[in-house]
């Protein structure tokens, strides 16, 4: 049986004026699975995420939804097939949290056309969904780090879209919320069937939650696979240059990495 790639790049080089970034890249997107892209800062991990959601036009190649083209789709077709979460979405100063997660809708709505009772329906199972119920009058400016994650979250699925794609969505988040958060997008995946593609710096996290791992070095896909089958201690000293020994998650069963520091490792001197 031949698996399903409704978004994929093909021979993909990315940068910025004259600085490339991302060369020759080849990557496709299972769909309805969580895909994690990993790597060290300035390999071209969110980078990439932005030539696939069509906010960075390719130097060379293409990025392809549902086998077409991205730059060639209309905006608001594609707004209503892909959601994005960047880094650091920024809201309208006191915007409450309903009208927020409702322009999620405004990519199925015509010019002119009203806010309709299929849309507040939408936006209320949006709402259920994230359990943010509570806090949809409240002012988005009030709220914690968790919480404003939960409503960008929400957005995206008042969106409506199959594929979700999420850059460091746990950044400033302590442990508790970033585990809350993640949990909320697996269960999109799980539940909903939506493809999700994220960047994380956490490689135990990436390794807990992801059914699919990128590894990336100097803009390029380095490795590709399930966590439990990719995640090696050679692979992490090859794309991080860092020293390391992988464990097994009691929790999860998946691998997870210990880093090795000069004055953690028993092999020198001073620790004999």
């Amino acid at each position: 049986m031949t698996q399903s790639h409704r978004l994929a790049a093909e021979q993909l080089e990315l940068g910025y004026g004259t600085q490339r970034i991302i060369s020759e890249l080849d990557l496709q997107i299972s769909d309805g699975k969580i895909t994690v892209i990993v790597g060290a800062n300035g390999c071209g991990k969110s980078t990439l995420l932005r030539a696939l959601a069509r906010l960075l036009p390719p130097q060379a190649g293409q990025v392809l939804l549902d086998g077409e083209p991205i730059q060639q789709q209309a905006t608001r077709e594609v707004a209503r097939k892909l959601s994005l979460l960047p880094q650091s979405p920024i809201a309208p100063e006191g915007i409450t949290v309903a009208d927020l997660v409702g322009r999620g809708r405004h990519p199925h709505h015509s010019a002119f056309a009203r806010f309709s009772r299929h849309d507040a329906e939408v936006v209320a199972q949006a709402l259920a969904a994230t359990g943010i119920v509570d806090l949809a009058e409240r002012s988005i400016d009030e709220l914690s780090g968790g919480q404003r994650q939960r409503v960008w979250i929400a957005m995206a699925i008042a969106q409506q879209t199959e594929l979700l794609l999420l850059d460091e969505p746990t950044t400033y988040l302590d442990i508790a919320h970033q585990i809350e958060v993640l949990d909320l997008v697996t269960d999109l995946s799980r539940t909903r069937g939506t493809t999700v593609v994220m960047v994380l710096h956490d490689l135990n996290l990436a390794a807990r939650y992801a059914d699919e791992l990128v590894a990336m070095k100097g803009g390029r896909v380095v490795a590709a696979g399930p966590p439990e089958e990719l995640l090696t201690a050679e692979l992490v000293e090859q794309v991080f240059g860092l020293r390391n020994e992988i464990l097994m998650d009691p929790v999860s069963g998946r691998p997870i990495v210990t880093p090795i520091g000069r004055h953690h490792d028993r092999s020198l001197e001073y620790h004999r």
